[in-house]
């Protein structure tokens, strides 16, 4: 394909997945108020001991923040269609091997990100009550909708993120990059790396929410060491095998 046809079919692409993000973003838009309620949950659970709503600054700020509740929404809904999208623009300049890590990768990483954003939610009203109880239970505690959903989203991203990165390190072994003994003598520096980064998305009084968080990344994170030794070993057997098949048959004597 010429350069024009390669433009010509990646504006096709990004037309598609735009389409699907619109349509999303109605259906996203229909469902913002009852992710908006969910959002509540927390500070009505505050309002019960002290004084404590969320507020908006602006007159359109409900309004915004329904739009971008909606906008969230319709990325997440739309992602199968705008995903495989990408992947179908660059599946013509990849080999049969390279298409298998990647379709590996896409249906591993997204049931972890989903999980670990759930895992996110779970501890999010637990960081709320924390966090807001060091005011002062005399004082108010006015918290601006948009700030607030912002909050939200970047803990559920973080946590979601955090939740893939061992997929990356099963991808990097499968490619000849990393092997599996080298993230087996990794296991300090990377359980101090997920207690750290646990106890920054987490309030580091608030140990059990850390604790859901810490756990399953750590176990993600040996899984991935044992699947890496695993294929580390079927490469050499098939190493071995190649060998003695292409060694040298002695010549017989004369």
């Amino acid at each position: 394909m010429s350069l024009a046809d390669h433009l010509r079919e990646l504006r096709n692409r990004l037309f598609i997945s735009a389409i699907a993000i619109i349509v999303a973003a109605v259906v996203g838009f229909l469902c913002a108020d009852f992710v908006r309620d969910a959002m509540r949950g927390p500070i009505n659970a505050l309002a019960e001991t002290r004084n404590a709503t969320i507020s908006y600054g602006t007159v359109t700020g409900a309004f915004d923040l329904l739009l971008q509740i909606a906008f969230t929404l319709a990325i997440v809904i739309a992602s199968p269609v705008w995903i495989w999208q990408i992947f179908a623009f660059l599946v013509p300049g990849l080999t049969s091997r390279e298409k298998r890590f990647i379709l590996g990768f896409f249906f591993a990483a997204v049931p972890l990100f989903v999980a670990g954003a759930c895992a996110g939610w779970y501890v999010f009203p637990h960081m709320v009550d924390l966090l807001a109880g060091f005011a002062p239970v005399e004082d108010a505690t006015f918290l601006d909708a948009r700030i607030y959903y912002d909050f939200l989203i970047k803990l559920l991203l973080a946590v979601g993120v955090a939740f893939v990165l061992p997929v990356f390190l099963v991808l990097l072994n499968f490619a000849g990059m990393l092997s599996g003994m080298s993230i087996i003598k990794g296991w300090r520096m990377a359980i101090l790396a997920i207690v750290l980064f646990c106890a920054l998305a987490t309030p580091a009084a608030d140990i059990l929410s850390m604790f859901v968080l810490a756990i399953p990344m750590v176990m993600l994170y040996l899984a991935a060491a044992g699947i890496a030794l695993l294929n580390d070993r079927r490469r050499a057997r098939r190493a071995r095998s190649t060998a003695v098949d292409i060694a040298p048959v002695p010549l017989a004597d004369a």
